[in-house]
Protein backbone atom coordinates (compact mmCIF):
# COMPACT_ATOMS: atom_id res chain seq x y z
CA UNK A 1 0.00 0.00 0.00
CA UNK A 2 1.48 3.31 -1.08
CA UNK A 3 0.05 6.75 -0.68
CA UNK A 4 1.47 9.92 -2.16
CA UNK A 5 -0.62 12.99 -1.48
CA UNK A 6 1.79 15.69 -2.56
CA UNK A 7 0.13 18.51 -4.43
CA UNK A 8 1.62 17.14 -7.66
CA UNK A 9 0.04 13.69 -7.54
CA UNK A 10 -1.68 10.81 -5.87
CA UNK A 11 -1.03 7.09 -6.04
CA UNK A 12 -2.49 4.37 -3.84
CA UNK A 13 -2.72 0.60 -4.21
CA UNK A 14 -5.15 -1.40 -2.10
CA UNK A 15 -4.66 -5.12 -1.68
CA UNK A 16 -7.28 -7.52 -0.41
CA UNK A 17 -7.63 -11.24 0.39
CA UNK A 18 -10.46 -11.73 -2.12
CA UNK A 19 -8.02 -12.91 -4.78
CA UNK A 20 -6.84 -15.72 -2.48
CA UNK A 21 -10.32 -17.24 -2.55
CA UNK A 22 -10.41 -17.09 -6.36
CA UNK A 23 -6.86 -18.53 -6.62
CA UNK A 24 -7.97 -21.38 -4.32
CA UNK A 25 -11.03 -22.11 -6.45
CA UNK A 26 -8.86 -22.09 -9.57
CA UNK A 27 -6.54 -24.66 -8.01
CA UNK A 28 -9.53 -26.82 -7.07
CA UNK A 29 -10.85 -26.77 -10.65
CA UNK A 30 -7.41 -27.53 -12.09
CA UNK A 31 -6.90 -30.39 -9.61
CA UNK A 32 -10.34 -31.84 -10.34
CA UNK A 33 -9.61 -31.64 -14.04
CA UNK A 34 -6.36 -33.54 -13.50
CA UNK A 35 -7.50 -36.21 -11.05
CA UNK A 36 -10.90 -36.93 -12.64
CA UNK A 37 -9.79 -36.52 -16.26
CA UNK A 38 -11.38 -39.79 -17.40
CA UNK A 39 -14.96 -38.76 -16.56
CA UNK A 40 -16.69 -36.75 -19.29
CA UNK A 41 -17.10 -33.70 -19.45
CA UNK A 42 -14.30 -33.07 -16.91
CA UNK A 43 -11.31 -32.94 -19.33
CA UNK A 44 -12.69 -30.13 -21.44
CA UNK A 45 -14.64 -28.27 -18.74
CA UNK A 46 -12.70 -27.99 -15.45
CA UNK A 47 -9.17 -27.08 -16.67
CA UNK A 48 -10.37 -24.12 -18.79
CA UNK A 49 -12.50 -22.89 -15.87
CA UNK A 50 -9.44 -23.16 -13.61
CA UNK A 51 -7.28 -21.17 -16.03
CA UNK A 52 -10.01 -18.53 -16.41
CA UNK A 53 -10.26 -18.23 -12.63
CA UNK A 54 -6.47 -17.77 -12.39
CA UNK A 55 -6.69 -14.89 -14.87
CA UNK A 56 -9.61 -13.33 -12.98
CA UNK A 57 -7.79 -13.67 -9.63
CA UNK A 58 -4.71 -11.96 -11.07
CA UNK A 59 -6.95 -9.26 -12.55
CA UNK A 60 -8.49 -8.47 -9.14
CA UNK A 61 -5.35 -8.87 -7.00
CA UNK A 62 -5.17 -5.16 -6.19
CA UNK A 63 -6.81 -1.82 -7.03
CA UNK A 64 -4.61 1.13 -7.95
CA UNK A 65 -5.89 4.71 -8.05
CA UNK A 66 -3.39 7.13 -9.55
CA UNK A 67 -3.10 10.70 -10.80
CA UNK A 68 -1.97 10.88 -14.42
CA UNK A 69 -1.92 14.61 -15.04
CA UNK A 70 -5.37 15.59 -16.29
CA UNK A 71 -7.03 12.25 -15.49
CA UNK A 72 -7.45 9.88 -12.56
CA UNK A 73 -6.60 6.29 -13.44
CA UNK A 74 -8.45 3.49 -11.64
CA UNK A 75 -7.28 -0.02 -12.46
CA UNK A 76 -7.35 -3.52 -11.11
CA UNK A 77 -4.27 -5.63 -11.59
CA UNK A 78 -1.63 -6.87 -11.98
CA UNK A 79 -3.23 -8.11 -15.19
CA UNK A 80 -4.79 -4.82 -16.38
CA UNK A 81 -8.01 -6.18 -17.89
CA UNK A 82 -10.18 -3.68 -16.02
CA UNK A 83 -9.20 -0.01 -16.02
CA UNK A 84 -10.91 3.34 -16.25
CA UNK A 85 -9.81 6.95 -16.48
CA UNK A 86 -11.75 9.94 -15.18
CA UNK A 87 -11.18 13.44 -16.53
CA UNK A 88 -10.83 15.90 -13.65
CA UNK A 89 -12.67 18.48 -15.76
CA UNK A 90 -15.77 16.23 -15.75
CA UNK A 91 -15.98 16.08 -11.93
CA UNK A 92 -18.26 18.53 -10.11
CA UNK A 93 -18.20 17.09 -6.58
CA UNK A 94 -16.54 14.37 -4.51
CA UNK A 95 -17.46 13.02 -1.10
CA UNK A 96 -16.47 10.21 1.22
CA UNK A 97 -19.16 7.54 1.31
CA UNK A 98 -19.94 3.89 1.86
CA UNK A 99 -21.19 1.27 -0.52
CA UNK A 100 -24.22 -0.80 0.34
CA UNK A 101 -23.87 -4.45 1.32
CA UNK A 102 -25.86 -5.18 -1.85
CA UNK A 103 -23.20 -3.37 -3.91
CA UNK A 104 -20.69 -6.10 -3.03
CA UNK A 105 -17.25 -6.31 -4.60
CA UNK A 106 -15.94 -5.93 -8.14
CA UNK A 107 -17.24 -3.79 -10.99
CA UNK A 108 -20.96 -3.25 -11.42
CA UNK A 109 -23.85 -0.83 -11.40
CA UNK A 110 -25.04 0.29 -7.99
CA UNK A 111 -28.70 -0.03 -7.05
CA UNK A 112 -28.42 3.69 -6.12
CA UNK A 113 -27.24 4.52 -9.63
CA UNK A 114 -23.79 4.88 -11.12
CA UNK A 115 -20.88 2.48 -11.19
CA UNK A 116 -19.02 0.85 -8.30
CA UNK A 117 -15.40 -0.30 -8.56
CA UNK A 118 -14.56 -1.96 -5.26
CA UNK A 119 -11.99 -4.51 -4.15
CA UNK A 120 -12.62 -4.87 -0.44
CA UNK A 121 -14.58 -3.12 2.30
CA UNK A 122 -17.39 -0.61 2.05
CA UNK A 123 -15.52 2.72 2.25
CA UNK A 124 -15.51 4.65 -1.00
CA UNK A 125 -15.12 8.03 -2.61
CA UNK A 126 -18.23 9.10 -4.49
CA UNK A 127 -17.42 11.05 -7.64
CA UNK A 128 -20.25 13.13 -9.16
CA UNK A 129 -19.94 14.09 -12.84
CA UNK A 130 -21.23 17.09 -14.78
CA UNK A 131 -23.51 14.80 -16.81
CA UNK A 132 -25.21 13.55 -13.61
CA UNK A 133 -23.31 10.25 -13.47
CA UNK A 134 -21.83 8.79 -10.30
CA UNK A 135 -18.70 6.67 -9.84
CA UNK A 136 -17.95 5.02 -6.48
CA UNK A 137 -14.29 4.13 -6.01
CA UNK A 138 -13.80 1.65 -3.19
CA UNK A 139 -10.62 2.37 -1.25
CA UNK A 140 -9.02 2.07 2.15
CA UNK A 141 -7.63 5.62 1.66
CA UNK A 142 -10.88 7.59 1.35
CA UNK A 143 -9.85 10.78 3.15
CA UNK A 144 -6.64 11.26 1.15
CA UNK A 145 -8.28 10.45 -2.20
CA UNK A 146 -11.23 12.77 -1.54
CA UNK A 147 -8.91 15.60 -0.42
CA UNK A 148 -6.72 15.11 -3.50
CA UNK A 149 -9.72 15.17 -5.86
CA UNK A 150 -11.10 18.29 -4.12
CA UNK A 151 -7.79 20.06 -4.77
CA UNK A 152 -7.77 18.94 -8.42
CA UNK A 153 -11.32 20.10 -9.18
CA UNK A 154 -11.13 23.38 -7.27
CA UNK A 155 -7.70 24.46 -8.49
Amino acid sequence: MTTDTKTSGYSHTQKAPLCLLVYSLAIVFLALGWFIRDAPPIPWLFPPIGVLMLVIAASFHHLTVEDQGDVLSVRFGPIPLFRKTVQYADIVKVEVGRTLLLDGLGIHKSIRGGWVWNLWGRDCVVVHFRNGGVFRIGTDDTENLAAFLERKISG
